[in-house]
């Protein structure tokens, strides 16, 4: 199971200075967790199914180093907390360049919300421990729930 994402910058993800735009980095970080979430059995349609859907409180990017047109990107996703039941959780992404050069951090702080009744739930325990597989920092702390 590959849990990385691989992208290649497009022309229209640069912004006039021919750097790519920050809104493609919190672009490319979110489908890498689409991604890496379908591998572990949670895709779109279990979350139809289920009437559940990620969300995002929080969302920070630190820019390390250029990426430019036609460069091809890896992101790694990472579980750097979450609460036992999944419920809440934060996700680190680092964006790699083809070279090897980290270009990008990207923090996001989620939980999970219940799209019927519109507010925040936590995983069935079945996917809980699908979402508990998400790869883990080398300092993951598991939160008090």
């Amino acid at each position: 199971m590959d849990l990385t994402y691989e992208c290649k910058v497009m022309w229209a993800h640069l912004d006039p200075n021919g750097h790519m735009r920050h809104s493609t980095y919190a672009d490319f970080a979110a489908q890498a967790r689409i991604a890496v979430l379908d591998e572990l059995g949670l895709d779109l349609k279990v979350f139809q199914e289920q009437h559940l859907g990620p969300i995002l409180f929080r969302e920070e990017t630190v820019y390390l180093r250029e990426v430019s047109a036609n460069d091809t990107l890896t992101v790694t996703t990472e579980l750097t907390k979450s609460r036992p039941d999944g419920s809440r959780w934060s996700i680190r992404h680092n964006i790699f360049r083809a070279d090897g050069v980290k270009a990008a951090v990207l923090n996001v702080e989620g939980a999970w919300m219940d799209t019927k009744q519109r507010k925040l739930t936590k995983l069935p325990d079945l996917l809980a421990e699908h979402f508990a597989r998400l790869p883990k920092t080398i300092d993951y702390e598991e939160q008090e729930g």
